[in-house]
């Protein structure tokens, strides 16, 4: 009896044990994709299901992996147009607002002001489409006019591949780069020309220099671009560009009234200070943004432009200090933004002793631009546009092809050719210089 009693109560044990383990086990037991499941199941015919198995990976090609958007990356290109905005307005306002006299301060941060507003508008309607939206090598299409096909779930391509960034804020960060270098060519004809007329000029250049120049560097079809000139922030396409059609302006415009007769200084340097340090500080979104993602390449952007700026500043005011026994808050401030200009081509490709040195050198030739060459032109180029960002960017285009080579410290490839690479920089900026001058005549 108590062997009976003993065995009923080991198979109730058993019996209530079963349940948990098999819960147990389903539970530990990986995955199994449901349809295999199903199929094992309902299809008996092992032979048709093996068959099907080995004919799938034919039928359907493994698809490729989906571009990724780092949101990292797009916060950051935020950022950096957020930075390139507060460079033009107010950066560049006030520091043009400063050197300009007192009576025509307000007139000159209105210039600014409303070029950047008008184009960004513009930019948003027609010029992304023609710069960006596809085409030949000189200029794009329509296609994406009105931002056309755009939506919250569009993408641009960075540099590395598989790494996309919202194409809104790519539109965002390019209508800052148009915006500023309409916004540059004020300072050339500042204090003699009407509201009415800088506007019309402005978009005029706008529509039939800046869109093709930047189509033609920038865009993967352009000439430029596949000619493999190197341009990775805009010195051909913002300085050289507007340089030119700076000096051409103040040619066609004519001198100020009392020009060399009557002392034309600069009424409030703290302002013009405070605006070179804004541009100072908003250029590292001019320039490191341009890497389009926020890694190592951005970081060597960021490093080039600190130090070819305050090369470039220190240049100029040594160069003060020789010529004239002691430097100036101007050629401090001057020497500050010739050396933004003339790493911004250069900033993701060469290394920081090469933005030392280039800023060295753009430091000293701007100076010289200012004071004698534009004498020897005989110009009335108000602030010196000219001579700072049209012969700035020339300085940093060309010896880009120097110093991006790797024995420099650069980041060209083994094979590169400075002799080359110099030509084709050369190329880019005889090209933009015809081309903004020729717009900027007619």
């Amino acid at each position: 009896m108590k062997k009976m009693i003993l065995a009923l109560s080991l198979s109730g044990a058993l019996l209530s044990a079963a349940p948990l383990y098999a819960e147990d086990t389903a539970t530990t037991m990986p995955s199994t994709p449901a349809a295999t499941v199903v199929e094992t199941v309902a299809a008996p015919d092992t032979t048709t299901a093996v068959a099907a198995t080995e004919a799938a990976p034919e039928a359907a090609p493994a698809e490729e992996a989906a571009p990724v958007m780092d949101k990292g990356d797009a916060a950051w290109m935020m950022t950096a147009t957020m930075l390139v905005i507060f460079m033009t307005i107010p950066g560049l306002a006030l520091f043009y607002g400063g050197l300009v006299r007192a009576k025509n301060m307000l007139s000159v941060l209105m210039q600014v002001f409303m070029v950047f507003a008008v184009i960004t508008i513009l930019w948003c309607i027609y010029g992304y489409s023609l710069a960006f939206g596809g085409g030949g090598a000189f200029i794009g299409t329509l296609d994406k006019v009105f931002l056309s096909g755009i939506t919250p779930d569009s993408l641009a391509d960075t540099f590395s591949a598989g790494f996309k960034i919202p194409e809104f804020i790519f539109v965002a960060f390019q209508a800052t780069f148009a915006a500023i270098s309409c916004a540059l060519i004020v300072g050339a004809f500042a204090e003699r020309i009407k509201f009415s007329a800088v506007l019309l000029f402005s978009v005029l250049w706008f529509t039939f220099s800046y869109l093709p120049i930047a189509h033609m560097v920038w865009f993967g079809e352009g000439f430029l671009f596949k000619a493999g000139a190197i341009d990775f922030a805009g010195g051909t396409v913002v300085h050289i560009n507007a340089g030119v059609a700076a000096l051409v302006g103040a040619y066609m415009v004519g001198k100020r009234i009392g020009y060399g007769k009557e002392a034309m200084a600069p009424h409030n340097m703290a302002m013009t200070m405070i605006g070179a340090s804004m541009l100072w500080v908003g250029w590292f979104g001019f320039n490191a943004g341009s890497n389009l993602e926020a890694n190592g390449g951005a970081a060597l952007a960021f490093l080039n432009t600190m130090l070819a700026t305050a090369a470039a500043a220190v240049a100029w005011a040594g160069a003060e200090t020789l010529l004239k026994s002691k430097p100036s808050m101007l050629g401090a401030a001057s020497g500050a933004v010739a050396g933004l200009v003339a790493i911004t081509p250069a900033c993701g490709t060469i290394g920081p002793m090469g933005a030392i040195l280039l800023g060295l050198i753009s430091g000293v030739v701007c100076l010289w631009a200012v004071h004698g060459l534009k004498r020897m032109m005989g110009v009335d180029d108000t602030l010196d546009v000219f001579g700072i960002h049209g012969i700035g960017g020339i300085i940093g285009a060309i010896l880009t092809g120097v110093f991006t080579a790797p024995s420099l410290g650069g980041t060209g490839a083994e094979d590169f050719s400075i002799a080359s690479q110099v030509f084709i920089q050369t190329e880019g900026v005889v090209i933009t210089i015809l081309w903004s001058g020729i717009v900027s005549i007619i």
